[in-house]
């Protein structure tokens, strides 16, 4: 089985399980816990924030651990909003249409229970957003400003540090989801201010992520109670998840130059043999500006389900786009926000390579031999 839906999830690495297990086994202990046992975890927990910081270029304070990506970009959307509305009156936030669900509901749960306007700024007909139409859009009443570093489906990379200037000139927090671009693209010195990370895109476990908002953002947390990630996140802390996504990010920033030159020197070669050998079939995102391991097609006058069931019979795994949005027969929002008609946006296949170095070029030429196969029974 070719496996070649890695912006879905990754298997967890075997280095990551390795230094996991101590935490999940020896010292399993509560980090607020006085003792041996929970001294031990605690001191654990504090070595994963610094490392995590470490790969941010940001402070170890303004890391906060979460259950993932939706709750880290929730907690961000949210608590960086509702905390601008009471401290300054600010009650606007800007996004684009072609954002994670996660950041879209969060905006809409904003409009619907606290009042906020919502500005959706236009993208390109490749996913790009214009800065200049961001600096446009930045108002006194503006709270927060969310945006995908890469997008989830189509791969397409914005333009980070002019989003990051833009937001700075007018004082305005920039929150970047950078769940896909982690082992892609550089993470430090992308002038946000705050940043979202998923362990299981990493070869961490599922149920790790990261939310790392600098100190001097304020931030309304979402789940009270003990009072734990410095009052922003109340809730017993996931050592052994701490310590795997901390140790997942490490490794993939040390390796993602390396991977991302090979990973999208085979990407690039399955893109070319698609577009000249599948009849119909066009690419989505930007050709070029778009993470190494995605490569994203529509087919129009085939059925995008009816290609994935024949490419899984044929032993190549895909998906349609984002997993968050599997079992629904809308069209991607994604890409009918870059202009596609909705009926041709339900024939997307996204294929995404892992950025581990592990996928051999046979995997890629067995991919397009399927793809080709499966178009030609899907047509």
């Amino acid at each position: 089985m070719r496996y070649l839906d890695n912006a879905a999830t990754t298997p967890v690495r075997a280095e990551v399980l390795e230094a996991m297990m101590p935490f999940l086994t020896r010292w399993f202990g509560n980090p607020s816990s006085h003792h041996t046992v929970g001294e031990a975890a605690a001191s654990a927990l504090d070595d994963a924030r610094s490392r995590v910081a470490a790969v941010l270029g940001m402070r170890r304070g303004d890391v906060v651990f979460t259950s993932g990506g939706t709750e880290a970009n929730n907690l961000a959307v949210k608590g960086i909003a509702v905390a601008a509305q009471a401290n300054r009156g600010a009650r606007r936030v800007v996004t684009t249409p072609i954002e994670h669900e996660s950041i879209l509901q969060s905006a809409d749960y904003l409009r619907r229970i606290h009042g906020f306007d919502i500005d959706v700024l236009p993208v390109d007909a490749t996913g790009r957003v214009d800065a200049a139409d961001l600096a446009a859009a930045i108002g006194d009443d503006t709270a927060i400003v969310s945006i995908g570093y890469a997008n989830n489906e189509i791969g397409t990379i914005q333009d980070a540090a002019a989003l990051g200037a833009a937001t700075r000139a007018r004082g305005v927090p920039l929150h970047l989801d950078a769940v896909q671009a982690a082992g892609w693209l550089p993470l430090r010195d992308l002038g946000a201010d705050a940043l979202t990370l998923a362990g299981h895109k990493l070869g961490a476990p599922k149920g790790t992520g990261v939310l790392a908002v600098r100190g001097r953002i304020p931030l309304e947390p979402l789940l009270h109670g003990g009072g734990q990630e410095r009052g922003r996140r109340s809730g017993t802390e996931d050592v052994a998840g701490a310590v795997g996504i901390a140790t997942a990010l490490e490794l993939a920033e040390a390796e993602h130059a390396e991977s991302a030159a090979r990973v999208g020197a085979l990407r690039d070669a399955f893109v070319a043999r698609v577009l000249a050998t599948v009849p119909r079939a066009a690419l989505t995102g930007h050709p070029a500006l778009r993470l190494p391991g995605t490569a994203s097609f529509v087919f129009p006058g085939t059925s995008g389900e009816a290609i994935l069931l024949e490419l899984e019979r044929r032993g190549v795994v895909s998906s349609s786009g984002s997993a968050c949005a599997a079992g629904s027969d809308d069209p991607s929002h994604v890409l009918t926000a870059l202009g596609l008609d909705a009926d041709v946006a339900r024939t997307a296949v996204r294929f995404t390579f892992p950025h581990d170095l592990s996928t051999p070029p046979d995997d890629v030429a067995d991919a397009l031999a399927a793809s080709v196969a499966a178009v030609g029974s899907a047509g």
